[in-house]
């Protein structure tokens, strides 16, 4: 494989980038509007409103003490590294993991830097039904999640966006 196949799916950091900005411009909005105003219904089911979540996934090791901020740092920048190696080493036809790498790589990173700034993650996506409430979420978790629906999906061999050269 030659240098310029294997940088050929790096292009595709440019989606990390934005994930990054748009998750960090809605965390900002979040922290500074929710914050002062509180909750925006939209739907009946559904609304914005702020959380801050110091554990991991549906805040889970939220009770650590901070030592869990050292660890989900370290392991989103090992994870995003490992990935970027993997996206170097892709074939021509394996666009849509570098798709899927991308948006995990962003959203790993965007998180990682609100762990850094606020030792939180600012969450602020809510769905619900009646007592039943999902645990708030945000851009860069939405991103991780289609991500590793794209990396699933290939596993099962149905890549689900026609990114394959011919």
């Amino acid at each position: 494989m030659s240098e310029q196949q294997s940088n050929r799916h790096l292009a595709w950091l440019w989606l990390t980038a934005v994930v990054i900005i748009v998750d960090q411009l809605t965390k900002y909005w979040a922290e500074h509007v929710l914050g002062a105003t509180g909750v925006v219904k939209i739907l009946p089911v559904f609304d914005l409103s702020l959380a801050h979540n110091t554990g991991s996934a549906f805040g889970m090791f939220g009770g650590l003490g901070g030592i869990q901020h050292v660890f989900f740092v370290t392991l989103a920048v090992v994870v995003s590294i490992v990935l970027v190696i993997f996206m170097r080493r892709l074939g021509a036809h394996e666009r849509h993991l570098a798709v899927g790498y991308s948006l995990i790589i962003g959203g790993a990173l965007g998180n990682a830097i609100d762990r850094l700034v606020y030792q939180y993650v600012v969450d602020f996506i809510h769905w619900f039904y009646q007592d039943w409430h999902y645990p708030h979420f945000n851009i860069a978790d939405s991103a991780i999640f289609i991500g590793a629906g794209l990396l699933i999906f290939e596993a099962f061999g149905k890549p689900f966006l026609n990114l394959r050269s011919e």
